[in-house]
């Protein structure tokens, strides 16, 4: 059934979602905030700066007025960065439609947590639009694939079953498989802190550390996730799953992670700021690093690579410090589940 769609936020990630809803034949608005980034959109029908050779059908609209892009939609499609969140759905919240009988599916695509208040997406959502119909959707995902329609696969969480249900048959198509899950923190959770320990393995990358040490960044990463992730409430499958472990690799492995080449960057002697204007694009795990850290502290659950992270990007580490912080601390049990 045709759905009305509107997608607020028009970088890599807003029109490749644009690109994959259009196909699968539902109608789409786009917002962007800026009117000179709409009449460009207008022009090139797609965003030529951040995916290039991706042209949306003509039918689709785009538009910096909220009230267009949000209004009598049936799922409105969040994917600005984290950092921008609150003060996009304090915009958002006006035009909202609370009815029962017709109440609108916030589908949240945004990975990252807030630094002051430490919420997830959807809680900053919540809090700011209280008794709205919140869900996420993560996992390995490039929008540049995405937008090629190379196959992809992700995971859909939701309070309750019927909405999840909805949403992947809205966005499941031959090119792009959706599962569901009732485990939204955890999708939350593994999506915005795989993002720092990206940041991580591609330090290594620049630094020269090799296939070994990545290997073990990701290894021991998705322990640290799992670890905060299960002490803050998220389920241990979930962090083996898509928007775990899955968006963990292709994160820290592929060129198309402006995480992993922001890391690349650092690695290389260039300062975090110098490696976020290189990027020109929003390097989530800076913003993700600090609220990781303060999220560790306030569970008191070690994480090693994530305070490493903090350390090079804020207190003027060197990697090759942090590298030899981590290599000899003290000795461990690599799970302390496992009876002798």
């Amino acid at each position: 059934m045709e759905k009305e769609i509107g997608i607020v936020g028009a970088g890599s990630w807003g029109i490749a979602l644009a690109y994959l809803l259009r196909n699968n034949g539902h109608k789409v608005t786009v917002w962007s905030r800026r009117q000179e980034t709409v009449d460009k959109l207008k022009a090139y029908h797609g965003n030529e700066d951040k995916l290039p050779g991706v042209i949306l059908d003509d039918s689709v609209v785009f538009t910096c007025n909220m009230e267009e892009a949000v209004r009598n939609k049936d799922l409105i499609v969040l994917v600005v960065p984290s950092a921008h969140m609150r003060e996009t759905v304090k915009l958002m919240a006006p035009f909202v439609d609370g009815n029962d009988e017709h109440q609108q599916i916030i589908v949240n695509c945004s990975k990252g947590i807030e630094e002051q208040s430490l919420m997830v997406m959807s809680d900053v959502i919540l809090d700011e639009i209280p008794g709205c119909q919140v869900c996420v959707m993560s996992g390995p995902s490039h929008a540049e694939e995405v937008g090629k329609g190379m196959p992809t696969s992700i995971v859909v969480g939701a309070f309750d079953k019927e909405t999840a249900r909805l949403v992947q048959n809205v966005f499941m198509s031959n090119v792009f498989r959706v599962y569901i899950s009732p485990d939204m923190l955890g999708i939350e959770i593994g999506a915005a802190l795989k993002n720092v320990i990206a940041l991580a393995a591609g330090i290594a990358d620049g630094y020269g550390l090799g296939d070994n040490a990545k290997a073990a960044l990701i290894t021991r990463g998705i322990a640290e996730i799992g670890r905060l992730g299960m002490a803050m409430g998220g389920k241990f499958e979930t962090f083996s799953g898509l928007s775990g472990i899955g968006d963990l690799i292709v994160t820290c492995a592929s060129m198309h992670s402006r995480n992993r080449r922001a890391g690349i960057l650092i690695g290389q002697g260039k300062s975090m700021q110098e490696a976020m204007d290189e990027v020109k694009m929003v390097v989530e795990g800076v913003y993700s690093a600090k609220a990781a850290r303060l999220l560790a502290e306030k569970y008191e659950v070690e994480m090693p690579i994530v305070t490493a992270v903090n350390q090079v990007l804020f207190e003027g580490k060197s990697p090759a410090e942090a590298l030899n912080d981590l290599m000899i601390r003290d000795k461990k049990i690599e799970s302390s589940n496992l009876d002798w």
